[in-house]
């Protein structure tokens, strides 16, 4: 069996409550707000330990148990945020993921690959489609659809083994049937989004 992306590691595992977000002239209820944590945290069908999400219809269940990331992305952000005078300071989890890794981008997946970690594997099942909630964190109007033209949406991960997985752990990535590709998920959710 072919193993592919040897280098791919983790570098931050994070969690969060779903707690109130300040939109406009409205709060409502966000779990974007993810903090590393140290150590190994435990991975279960419907995601990490201490994970919350706020909006069960579009974030988490057993198809989005676990949001990825590719740190690749953050220097595209952190020019974002400058270009607008806001702060570029944006610790790993701010975009809302569970997992920031390295090594390995959207472009590189199809639906059914697996990411082998040490003690449990995750199967990619789709991408991320952002919301207004994504711009209120990133304090841009714009930010949601800066994301899909960018196509830097990071992708939604099915939890296969359970097991544990921490920051610094390396991964491979074991192809699946390799028959649709990510980002053609992604092209359907930016028509429907720009439309």
């Amino acid at each position: 069996m072919m193993m592919l992306q040897p280098q791919c590691r983790v570098l931050s595992v994070q969690i969060g409550r779903a707690l109130p977000l300040q939109m406009g002239d409205r709060t409502v209820l966000s779990g974007m707000g993810k903090q590393a944590v140290e150590g190994p945290v435990a991975v279960n069908k419907l995601g990490l330990d201490g994970d919350e999400q706020a909006d069960l219809t579009v974030h988490g269940g057993l198809s989005k148990a676990v949001y990825a990331y590719p740190a690749e992305h953050y220097p595209f952000w952190r020019a974002q945020r400058s270009a607008r005078g806001l702060s570029t300071e944006l610790p790993y989890g701010t975009l809302g993921e569970n997992l920031t890794l390295t090594g390995l981008l959207e472009s590189m997946l199809y639906v059914g690959d697996r990411l082998c970690f040490p003690d449990c594997t995750l199967r990619v099942t789709q991408p991320r489609e952002p919301c207004d909630k994504f711009n209120a964190v990133m304090g841009d109007s714009k930010a949601a659809k800066k994301m899909v033209q960018s196509g830097f949406c990071g992708f939604y991960l099915a939890v296969e083994l359970p097991g544990r997985i921490m920051a610094g752990q390396s991964f491979v990535v074991e192809p699946g049937q390799r028959q649709l590709p990510i980002m053609a998920l992604f092209k359907k959710a930016k028509a429907k989004l720009i439309d």
